[in-house]
C-alpha cells in the first residue's frame, strides 16, 4: 500500500519519504497545491488542504502543514509561517527579536491523512527549542538556519535530513502517521 503526499516542497516531501521507508510505507509525490485557507488552527488549514485534494484524487493521501510559533511575539508567524518566509524571510524575524530577552520557541505540525474509504485522520508533532541570534547552517529550507532544537547544539540548518528527522516537528508527526498507517494496511 502506498500514500500520496501532497505538497509542492519538495524539502518537505525529502524528509517525510526518507521517513516513511523506515517504516515499510511507500510515499508518492503528488504536485499538487492544496487549497490553504487562512486560520490560526494548523488541524482546520491541513483539514481544508486535505479536502481539495480529496476532492480531485480519490486516492490515499496526507497534506502537512506546519508553523513556526515564538510566544515572545505573540505566537507569530504562526500558522503564516510560510507567508513570513516569503516576505519578511528569517532576517526579518531575526530584525523583530534583536532586544527580544527570551528567545524561546517552537515548530507545530500537522498530518491530515484521507483516502476515499477512510475519514481523516489527524497527526501531530512538536519541537521546542530557540532561535538563534544569526542564522546558521546550509541545509533544509525556511526558518531552520535560525530554529535550534533542545538539547541540540546545531540548527535544524546545519542538519542533515536524517540528523534532523532525530528532532523535528514533521518527523514526530511522519512517526505517528506511519505506525498508525503500517498498522491499518497490514503494511
Amino acid at each position: 500500500m502506498e500514500a500520496y503526499f501532497a505538497t509542492r516542497n519538495i524539502g518537505k516531501f525529502r524528509e517525510v519519504e526518507s521517513l516513511a521507508l523506515k517504516y515499510g510505507v511507500k510515499v508518492k509525490h503528488l504536485n499538487f497545491e492544496a487549497v490553504e485557507i487562512q486560520s490560526e488552527n494548523l488541524e482546520q488549514i491541513a483539514l481544508t488542504s486535505l479536502k481539495s485534494v480529496l476532492d480531485k484524487y480519490r486516492l490515499p493521501v496526507f497534506v502537512e502543514d506546519s508553523g513556526l510559533f515564538i510566544p515572545s511575539l505573540k505566537g507569530f508567524p504562526g500558522p503564516y509561517s510560510s507567508y513570513t518566509y516569503k516576505t519578511i524571510g528569517f532576517e526579518g524575524i531575526l530584525r523583530l527579536m534583536v532586544n527580544v530577552k527570551n528567545r524561546k520557541a517552537y515548530f507545530l505540525s500537522v498530518i491530515a491523512f484521507g483516502s476515499p474509504n477512510i475519514s481523516p485522520k489527524i497527526f501531530r508533532g512538536r519541537v521546542d527549542g530557540v532561535i538563534v541570534s544569526k542564522p546558521r547552517g546550509e541545509h533544509g529550507f525556511g526558518f531552520d538556519p535560525i530554529f535550534k532544537p533542545k538539547n541540540s547544539r546545531k540548527t535544524f540548518a546545519e542538519m542533515s535530513v536524517e540528523e534532523k528527522n532525530k528532532f523535528s516537528h514533521r518527523s514526530k508527526a511522519s512517526r505517528a502517521f506511519f505506525k498508525w498507517f503500517k498498522n491499518v494496511f497490514n503494511v
